[in-house]
């Protein structure tokens, strides 16, 4: 992942562990002939990865002070959409992809029916977890964040930029258009991340203007980053077959900015996503750190 800095790696590598530890004990395997639906469910939540969204719910719940168990729930939550969604685009009919970290994409290591039924698993997960009392004990509470995390996820965030960038192989884009769909494929679910810890911790609509303005400047610095891989990186350690947009002639930051100016304006979204964070003090220090990792790393 590049050199990560000393505080945000042990808590990376906490956040990594927990949702392991947590996996294994809801997809533990039946003995019976839903035995390999979970094994898919397993080989594709339990690939390692960047683990960042659950990362971002802890440390947006740590402003709010809300309890490592509830903020790990939620967290395990975002990763099952998370993961479902990687799932999914790894398919033929999307944008058929035959590795992912390292490994085989799940229709390849099992079959395309399985990954869809897997796809599907995790997506009903999610919100199951966010449902259930040991998530929070006001029902409020809950109903809100299932109400986010969907918006997030559906035609109007997550799926919607999904939809977008299919049909982007077939139109030109503008920066404008660019933006709106990595706002809605990337950013919405980010967005749904540093919100949560503030619906968790009861904080107004209208008093959470600072932690959306974060997010929407680190989801931005992060789709370059990865845009910037995609051109750049390094196959075996991103671990994932890099180059497909430019192979598609889809419009990305980088082909409409250059790499130079890409990589300055990801600098620049970052700068403010940490200027979004002024009034938190020492107790954001965490999100600043991960801001900071996002335009640094190497996969």
């Amino acid at each position: 992942m590049g050199v990560v800095p000393f505080g945000l790696k042990p808590a990376l590598d906490q956040i990594a562990a927990e949702l392991d530890v947590a996996f294994d004990q809801l997809l533990t395997v039946p003995q019976d002939s839903r035995a390999r639906l979970y094994e898919a469910m397993r080989h594709a939540a339990m690939s390692g990865g960047k683990r960042m969204r659950p990362l971002l719910v802890a440390a947006a719940c740590e402003l709010f002070h809300i309890g490592r168990d509830h903020a790990l729930r939620v967290g395990l939550a975002v990763e099952c959409i998370h993961v479902y969604s990687l799932i999914h685009d790894d398919l033929p009919s999307m944008d058929d992809d035959d590795l992912r970290r390292g490994r085989p994409t799940l229709h390849k290591a099992f079959d395309e029916a399985t990954a869809i039924l897997a796809g599907d698993s995790l997506h009903a997960l999610a919100f199951e977890l966010l449902g259930d009392e040991a998530t929070h004990p006001d029902p409020f509470v809950r109903a809100e964040l299932t109400l986010e995390l969907a918006r997030a996820s559906g035609p109007a965030g997550m799926a919607g930029g999904q939809a977008m960038d299919l049909a982007a192989e077939h139109q030109p884009l503008d920066l404008p258009a660019v933006t709106r769909l990595q706002q809605l494929k990337t950013g919405a679910l980010i967005g749904f991340c540093v919100e949560a810890g503030a619906i968790m911790g009861r904080v107004p609509p209208d008093s959470r203007t600072g932690l959306r303005g974060y997010a929407r400047e680190f989801g931005l610095a992060f789709q370059i980053a990865d845009d910037l891989l995609d051109i750049e990186g390094d196959e075996s350690e991103v671990g994932k077959k890099l180059g497909k947009d430019a192979a598609a002639g889809k419009a990305t930051f980088v082909s409409l900015l250059g790499p130079d100016q890409a990589r300055r304006q990801a600098t620049l979204f970052v700068n403010q996503a940490i200027e979004h964070l002024r009034d938190f003090g020492e107790s954001a220090a965490l999100l600043r750190a991960i801001a900071r990792f996002a335009i640094e790393r190497s996969r």
